[in-house]
């Protein structure tokens, strides 16, 4: 399977996009909602609502990612589950996300990070889409 996911990965960044590694690491920063999730076979599952939002936040090739519930007041919640990665630029035209918990380590690849969209592929060769989460504003 590990196989399958690495040809997946490798063919979707020869088509990737050609913004550079730096200006995607920058815009990995805030909050994420999740739009679609599409597998390898191209079976596409979206989302019209979540009530959870991931946060990412970068500090030069560490990172970390935590699972929050926006508030109405502007504030966010947070599952205190925060999972720390390492940013991989070795690979050509892509960079890596390599995850290590006390329970698991894995990779995810950036396919797209720009400042409304984010986009990721893991190892099971599932794409999951995401878009800027842009805080309640009721005034």
């Amino acid at each position: 399977m590990k196989i399958n996911f690495v040809i997946i990965a490798f063919a979707l960044f020869a088509l990737g996009c050609s913004e550079n590694k730096q200006e995607q690491i920058q815009h990995l920063d805030g909050y994420w909602e999740i739009v679609s999730v599409e597998n390898e076979n191209g079976v596409l599952k979206e989302f019209n609502i979540s009530t959870t939002l991931d946060y990412i936040s970068v500090e030069n090739t560490l990172g970390k990612r935590t699972k929050v519930k926006p508030q109405l007041d502007g504030t966010f919640i947070t599952s205190g589950n925060v999972e720390e990665f390492e940013i991989i630029t070795e690979f050509p035209e892509q960079l890596a996300l390599n995850y290590k918990t006390p329970y698991a380590t894995w990779t995810e690849f950036i396919i797209e990070a720009t400042k409304e969209k984010l986009v990721i592929l893991n190892e099971e060769g599932k794409k999951y889409t995401y878009k800027r989460f842009i805080k309640f504003n009721f005034e």
